[in-house]
């Protein structure tokens, strides 16, 4: 069975993220590439955590099985220029990414901002574009190997490590998932280590 990370990979072609940069405003496609391995890195970890349990797999399932089939991936360059032809649900990054970060999503703007020099409003805009992109990502995978609900954690859980290991600084963002929920950064500094967090902003 193919890798979810690798597949994730697979749709961030060139022209996906060039048309990244240009939908986004970043500065180059090195920057947006950064931001996009830091953000697919907190979500991925986000959504291992969330499958670990036994209710948080099947919700994950059920989500999976009725809007995310992968008809999004069909025309992923429509996505990310804000003009999809997928189904509402399957696109609604805005919503899933409130059920991935829940009240981990302000901190998670705030640290994955600093590490990219990208403002707030294009972080969240890079977040809302990839949500749906991992979520059919996912959703074609359990379809097409049949997988049940049981399969999530474990493929989750591996996704969530290779992707802390090609993002530089991709455990931190992983441990901030850990943290208490209140979306406050400066805690999260003050609880991680302020001076290893430091150096984890500069790029």
């Amino acid at each position: 069975m193919a890798d979810l990370m690798d597949l994730l990979q697979g749709q961030l072609s060139g022209a996906v993220l060039e048309s990244l940069t240009s939908n986004l405003g970043t500065k180059n496609q090195n920057q947006t590439q950064n931001a996009t391995n830091d953000a697919i890195s907190i979500l991925v970890n986000a959504m291992a955590k969330n499958a670990s349990s036994p209710k948080g797999a099947s919700a994950l399932g059920a989500a999976l099985d009725r809007d995310h089939d992968g008809s999004v991936l069909d025309d992923l360059m429509g996505m990310v220029a804000g003009k999809p032809e997928a189904p509402s649900k399957a696109l609604d990054g805005t919503g899933i990414l409130g059920h991935i970060l829940g009240g981990k999503q302000n901190g998670a703007i705030d640290m994955l901002t600093k590490r990219s020099g990208m403002d707030k409003n294009q972080t969240l805009s890079l977040l809302i574009k990839l949500a749906p992109m991992i979520m059919g990502v996912l959703g074609k995978m359990k379809k097409s190997n049949n997988m049940d609900t049981s399969g999530l954690p474990d493929i989750l859980s591996g996704a969530a490590n290779k992707a802390n290991k090609q993002s530089p600084g991709g455990n931190i963002l992983g441990s901030f998932l850990d943290q208490d929920g209140d979306g406050n950064l400066n805690n999260e500094i003050k609880k991680v280590g302020f001076s290893f967090l430091k150096s984890l902003f500069k790029r």
